[in-house]
């Protein structure tokens, strides 16, 4: 048999067995799992080992910002980011002590939302409202300002969420409804284009009123 230019003569080493001789020689290259029941048992041990080294901080270590992960394609999720940099600022939570007390910091973050900047304010202060700061020392000399009443601290429970704070999921569907008659007097295509318009012609605009003051002050 001829074959129809210079190629490759096939071998695909099609090592797949019929009939009775598959349970014999096919078994080789299958993959088990019988360890499933094991692993799962093995991770909520170590779940648990964790957390109890942790007592009584929470088992899932530093609170950490809500983000909107980035590409058009995710854009619309939650997630945890790394840490947090300017909300420390708007809720009034010096740099220094947020590490002190299980709130993460990120220097290289940029916000540039918001809306987001506000949520993760939000975020702060709930977990500051709900925080209890355990002395390091025993008496009463080893209560520092700041430090919460031992009497308030019996029987606290310890946080074993995964994030500490829940990530608060987004509402993708939006129920149907009729337009309003101010919905459709308004045009997105006008409003983009005086944006652009209003954002191209600002430094001529700038530099005529500051010559017409000017003018004005001679």
């Amino acid at each position: 048999m001829g074959h129809a230019g210079n190629n490759v003569i096939p071998n695909v080493h099609f090592r797949k067995v019929n009939g009775c001789q598959a349970g014999r020689k096919n078994r080789v290259f299958m993959r088990t799992w019988l360890d499933q029941a094991g692993r799962k048992k093995r991770r909520a041990n170590n779940r648990k080992a964790k957390a109890a080294k942790l007592f009584p901080r929470p088992a899932a270590g530093n609170l950490r910002p809500v983000v909107h992960p980035p590409t058009q394609r995710y854009n619309m999720k939650l997630r945890l980011g790394k840490g947090f940099t300017l909300e420390l600022k708007e809720a009034k939570i010096p740099v220094k002590q947020a590490k002190t007390i299980g709130i993460a910091v990120d220097h290289r973050r940029r916000n540039r939302c918001t809306e987001s900047l506000q949520t993760n304010v939000q975020r702060l202060k709930l977990y500051m409202s709900k925080l209890l700061i355990f002395p390091k020392k025993s008496g009463k000399k080893g209560v520092k300002k700041g430090d919460t009443p031992r009497s308030d601290l019996q029987n606290v429970a310890q946080n074993t969420l995964r994030e500490i704070i829940p990530v608060p999921k987004p509402e993708l569907r939006i129920k149907a409804r009729a337009i309003t008659g101010a919905e459709k007097e308004k045009s997105a295509y006008k409003t983009l284009k005086k944006a652009r318009t209003d954002k191209k012609y600002l430094g001529a605009k700038l530099k005529k009123a500051k010559a017409a003051s000017g003018k004005a002050e001679e």
